[in-house]
């Protein structure tokens, strides 16, 4: 249902059971899927594709333009999966031609009120950018991830899987999955054991991740030796080990200690 007082753009594609609230803008070559909610005064700009059973609320601003310096003005765009919750406030912003031309949400993620995700970003599933958590552009943040209140990423750095980033944290380099980060300037502090057992991850599996832990942050070793001594202990073959090595070498940011 679309509010008569809604402005739609004729040429946005509005798939049925999708509701559009009064006094909310959706321009052309916007795709909404069925179930989606939008609440009143939402403004989804030019280039947005938003999947199913969303709910975007009130005053949200949904694929404006990005705040880069050298964009002009090209065609890029906004992907949002499916069953997202957009509280009051939230910001996303298109891609730029030089970050690949679209900024990319997966699905089951919670934005809460003020949370913003710039231009470029990847969002992976059940992530959780809580009230004025900031991203830069460029960032990348995997699978349940959490980033605490007015947090701020800065441009290109990734968050690992299952990390949890305390509120008012500043963050300048990649922080590896599975552990906990928080100070004015990012620190870790171990794993998020709380989190990890919430999601029925094994004894097994948590005990080869304090291991691992250890092994990076917590002995005389460098980083190199330590990840080769890792790749050598049989505490490799659990998948969330090598997905761990593999994220921290792949990292061009460094990583947060």
């Amino acid at each position: 249902m679309i509010h008569p007082a809604a402005l739609v753009d004729p040429e946005a594609e509005i798939s049925g059971g999708a509701e559009i609230g009064p006094f909310s803008v959706v321009e052309r070559n916007v795709f909404i899927d069925e179930g989606t909610r939008i609440g009143p005064h939402v403004v989804i700009r030019e280039g947005t594709h938003i999947g199913k059973q969303c709910q975007i609320f009130q005053f949200a601003s949904i694929g404006e333009a990005p705040q880069a310096f050298f964009y002009r003005g090209e065609k890029t765009s906004l992907f949002i999966g499916n069953h997202n919750i957009i509280r009051e406030f939230v910001t996303f912003h298109r891609g730029t031609i030089k970050g690949g031309g679209k900024t990319v949400i997966g699905n089951d993620n919670f934005f809460m009120a003020y949370s913003h995700v710039a231009h470029d970003c990847h969002i992976g599933n059940q992530v959780v950018l809580a009230n004025g958590a900031t991203l830069g552009g460029h960032i990348t943040v995997e699978d349940h991830a959490i980033i605490g209140g007015l947090a701020a990423v800065h441009q290109f750095c990734r968050i690992g899987a299952h990390a949890i980033i305390s509120g008012l944290t500043g963050v300048s380099q990649d922080i590896i999955p599975y552990v906990t980060a928080a100070g004015s300037r990012a620190k870790l502090y171990g794993l998020n054991t709380v989190g990890l057992k919430r999601l029925n991850f094994s004894e097994k599996t948590i005990r080869a991740l304090k291991k691992a832990y250890r092994i990076i942050f917590r002995s005389s070793l460098t980083l190199e030796k330590a990840i080769k001594q890792i790749g050598e202990d049989e505490i490799y073959q659990t998948p969330e080990i090598q997905h761990l090595l593999h994220f921290i070498q792949q990292s061009k940011r460094g990583i947060t200690r």
